[in-house]
Protein backbone atom coordinates (compact mmCIF):
# COMPACT_ATOMS: atom_id res chain seq x y z
CA UNK A 1 0.00 0.00 0.00
CA UNK A 2 1.35 3.61 -0.92
CA UNK A 3 0.48 6.80 0.40
CA UNK A 4 0.66 9.97 -1.89
CA UNK A 5 0.62 13.47 0.11
CA UNK A 6 -0.90 15.17 -2.91
CA UNK A 7 -1.90 18.05 -4.34
CA UNK A 8 -4.23 17.92 -7.23
CA UNK A 9 -3.46 21.64 -8.62
CA UNK A 10 -0.10 20.29 -9.12
CA UNK A 11 0.95 18.78 -12.86
CA UNK A 12 3.94 16.92 -10.73
CA UNK A 13 1.70 15.32 -8.21
CA UNK A 14 -0.97 14.15 -10.61
CA UNK A 15 1.82 12.74 -13.19
CA UNK A 16 3.18 10.62 -10.09
CA UNK A 17 -0.43 9.73 -9.02
CA UNK A 18 -1.17 8.37 -12.63
CA UNK A 19 2.19 6.27 -12.59
CA UNK A 20 0.79 5.00 -9.38
CA UNK A 21 -2.41 3.92 -10.74
CA UNK A 22 -1.15 2.60 -14.24
CA UNK A 23 0.76 0.01 -12.18
CA UNK A 24 -2.14 -1.10 -10.67
CA UNK A 25 -0.46 -0.23 -6.73
CA UNK A 26 -3.16 0.51 -4.22
CA UNK A 27 -2.71 3.78 -3.39
CA UNK A 28 -4.36 6.34 -0.30
CA UNK A 29 -4.51 9.94 -1.65
CA UNK A 30 -3.56 12.41 0.89
CA UNK A 31 -4.43 15.83 0.03
CA UNK A 32 -2.19 17.43 2.52
CA UNK A 33 -3.46 21.16 1.62
CA UNK A 34 -6.73 19.86 3.02
CA UNK A 35 -5.33 17.48 5.12
CA UNK A 36 -2.80 18.93 6.81
CA UNK A 37 0.26 16.47 8.60
CA UNK A 38 1.01 17.03 12.17
CA UNK A 39 4.67 18.45 13.45
CA UNK A 40 4.94 14.60 14.42
CA UNK A 41 3.76 12.90 11.64
CA UNK A 42 6.02 15.87 9.05
CA UNK A 43 9.00 14.06 11.73
CA UNK A 44 8.47 10.87 10.68
CA UNK A 45 8.14 11.34 7.04
CA UNK A 46 11.58 13.18 6.80
CA UNK A 47 12.87 10.42 8.44
CA UNK A 48 11.39 7.74 5.73
CA UNK A 49 12.77 10.65 3.24
CA UNK A 50 16.27 10.32 4.81
CA UNK A 51 15.96 13.80 4.43
CA UNK A 52 16.13 17.39 6.68
CA UNK A 53 13.05 19.33 6.77
CA UNK A 54 14.35 21.95 4.76
CA UNK A 55 15.08 19.13 1.97
CA UNK A 56 11.10 18.38 2.32
CA UNK A 57 10.24 22.48 1.80
CA UNK A 58 9.59 24.52 -1.23
CA UNK A 59 11.80 27.49 0.00
CA UNK A 60 10.88 29.82 -3.28
CA UNK A 61 7.07 30.01 -2.18
CA UNK A 62 6.57 33.59 -0.76
CA UNK A 63 5.84 32.00 2.62
CA UNK A 64 8.87 30.75 2.83
CA UNK A 65 10.47 33.95 2.77
CA UNK A 66 7.31 36.12 4.35
CA UNK A 67 8.21 33.46 7.43
CA UNK A 68 12.05 34.01 7.21
CA UNK A 69 12.64 30.39 7.14
CA UNK A 70 16.30 30.72 5.78
CA UNK A 71 18.32 29.22 8.30
CA UNK A 72 16.13 28.57 10.58
CA UNK A 73 16.36 25.66 12.92
CA UNK A 74 14.62 22.18 12.48
CA UNK A 75 12.06 22.54 14.98
CA UNK A 76 11.29 26.07 13.27
CA UNK A 77 11.21 24.27 9.71
CA UNK A 78 8.84 21.66 11.04
CA UNK A 79 6.20 23.89 12.46
CA UNK A 80 5.99 25.90 9.60
CA UNK A 81 4.79 23.00 7.48
CA UNK A 82 2.47 22.22 9.87
CA UNK A 83 1.12 25.66 10.03
CA UNK A 84 1.29 26.03 6.35
CA UNK A 85 0.91 23.08 4.43
CA UNK A 86 2.13 25.00 1.09
CA UNK A 87 5.45 24.82 2.41
CA UNK A 88 5.89 20.79 1.71
CA UNK A 89 7.64 19.90 -1.33
CA UNK A 90 5.00 17.67 -3.13
CA UNK A 91 4.53 15.38 -4.17
CA UNK A 92 5.52 12.72 -1.59
CA UNK A 93 4.89 8.91 -1.84
CA UNK A 94 5.15 6.42 1.11
CA UNK A 95 5.83 3.08 1.62
CA UNK A 96 6.11 1.05 4.54
CA UNK A 97 9.50 3.26 6.24
CA UNK A 98 10.46 4.10 2.86
CA UNK A 99 9.25 7.65 1.29
CA UNK A 100 10.40 9.47 -1.93
CA UNK A 101 9.70 13.02 -3.61
CA UNK A 102 7.99 12.42 -6.58
CA UNK A 103 9.97 15.46 -8.71
CA UNK A 104 10.62 13.59 -11.62
CA UNK A 105 7.51 11.42 -10.91
CA UNK A 106 9.80 8.41 -12.11
CA UNK A 107 11.21 8.72 -8.99
CA UNK A 108 8.23 6.50 -7.57
CA UNK A 109 9.11 3.51 -9.91
CA UNK A 110 11.84 2.83 -6.86
CA UNK A 111 8.76 2.05 -4.72
CA UNK A 112 6.37 0.35 -6.65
Amino acid sequence: MLTILHNPRCSKSRQTLQLIENANAEVEVVEYLKQPLSEQELRDVASKLGAAPLEMMRTKEAEFKEQNLKGADDDTLFSAMATTPKLMERPIVIKGDKAIIGRPPENVEALL
